[in-house]
């Protein structure tokens, strides 16, 4: 995954959002925050339309929040009905906000030597096949860090 084209969010001129580029975020940032958030909340589509959230345990490896679900959970339900997807990480100061859709993955043992520092637990991928695995590679991202909300809105857009 290359580095992802940098921009101001659209959000309106009432957001004071700031026209030029310096304060703008450096992907490596939000990267970082990624690397070492602990939950992430996934966002996901109800069969009705309604929009269904739940915080998950994953890892940012290759590129992408990996993360397991129980493939008879609601969240995979959703996931396997609409793989559109939010991912966002639980802080409001230092925002890290990705779009796009996910999609299955085999997990290795690279996930598993990942998820198993951070959570003092080791997902047995041998026996996975797959199953309730998904993997979100970003098209879009938001970032920004609350207290210097208007100079540091972030978004990054990359090619697929």
């Amino acid at each position: 995954m290359g580095v992802p084209r940098r921009s101001r969010p659209r959000f309106g001129p009432n957001y004071g959002v700031s026209t030029d580029e310096e304060g703008m975020l450096e992907w490596d940032w939000a990267v970082e925050r990624l690397a070492k958030s602990r939950n992430y909340w996934i966002s996901s589509t109800s069969r009705d339309g309604r929009p269904s959230v739940a915080p998950v345990w994953g890892v940012w490896l290759d590129g992408a929040v990996q993360f397991g679900t129980n493939p008879k959970s609601h969240k995979a339900q959703n996931l396997e009905r609409d793989p559109r997807v939010v991912i966002h990480l639980e802080s409001g100061d230092e925002v890290v906000i990705l779009h796009g859709e996910v999609e299955h993955f085999v997990p290795d043992e690279r996930t598993a030597d990942a998820y198993e520092p951070k959570y003092d637990w080791r997902p047995n991928v041998e026996d996975s096949g797959g199953e309730g695995w998904y993997r979100l590679r970003p098209r879009r991202a938001l970032a920004w860090l609350e207290r210097d909300y208007p100079t540091t809105a972030t978004r990054f857009d990359f090619d697929r």
